[in-house]
């Protein structure tokens, strides 16, 4: 039995946009971080991606739905779904049925828009596509390119979000492994919420200060701190006052 539903990003999308379950709940059923699904609530997480109703689909029951509003402390119970048994044991190349090969074109568009990080052959293997396609979305020289809309392949049903997640985790692998520098926003991007959170931040100065560190105030010279006493700043010139009096 598997411990996560299908499309479980579209999943997520559904339940923010439908029930009142907590962050932490939804979370905890998709297996995915309660910042990702806080980012779907506030519209910056899943753009694009349609939501997809675990009820319909055998995954929930409304009762169970109910039970999780009615108590925070309630984790939703995943009920059996044959489709998602032996998710982690594929092998072989990827048979994309008829129905859904036209929506491949907006599946490499995504792909190559959110996650350029992947490779030619990473995003042929998720897909079930040919490489000249990739490329020819790439360059955008495909006969299409004006008419396809980029749309995230697990709400399209083209691949899961545990192949998705394990073929960026590999290519975040292979960005350390050939020393390539990366900064914080290319870390998270890489990275699972969850690691990126954990691992330090880049020292950063911010560009209003940027130079200041090689700023350094002059000694004021001994001579001039003696003329600067507080009884100089009180000396009038003499007589130029009474002249101002008698005109």
């Amino acid at each position: 039995m598997a411990d996560k539903p299908i499309m479980a990003r579209a999943t997520a999308v559904w339940l923010v946009d439908n029930t009142t379950l907590s962050f932490k709940q939804i979370a905890d059923f998709t297996g995915m971080h309660e910042l990702e699904i806080q980012g779907i609530a506030d519209g910056d997480v899943a753009v694009g991606v349609k939501g997809f109703d675990p009820i319909a689909n055998n995954q929930l029951t409304a009762e169970e739905i109910a039970k999780g509003e009615a108590s925070v402390l309630h984790k939703l119970k995943l009920k059996f779904n044959p489709a998602a048994v032996g998710e982690e044991k594929r092998r072989g190349p990827r048979y994309t049925p008829l129905s859904k090969r036209q929506d491949r074109p907006a599946g490499i568009l995504w792909l190559v828009k959110f996650h350029p990080e992947l490779s030619d052959a990473q995003i042929s293997k998720l897909i079930g596509t040919t490489k000249p396609t990739i490329q020819a979305i790439r360059e955008r020289t495909h006969w299409n390119i004006q008419n396809i809309t980029p749309i995230d392949p697990v709400a399209l049903g083209l691949c899961r979000q545990s192949e998705l997640d394990a073929q960026v985790q590999k290519a975040n692998e292979k960005k350390a492994r050939d020393g390539a520098l990366m900064t914080d926003d290319e870390r998270r991007k890489l990275l699972s919420t969850e690691q990126s959170l954990s691992m330090p931040a880049e020292p950063r100065i911010p560009t209003a200060i940027a130079g200041l560190e090689a700023f350094t105030l002059t000694e004021t010279p001994k001579e001039v701190e003696a003329e600067m006493d507080a009884d100089s700043f009180f000396n009038l010139p003499a007589g130029g006052g009474d002249d101002e009096d008698d005109e």
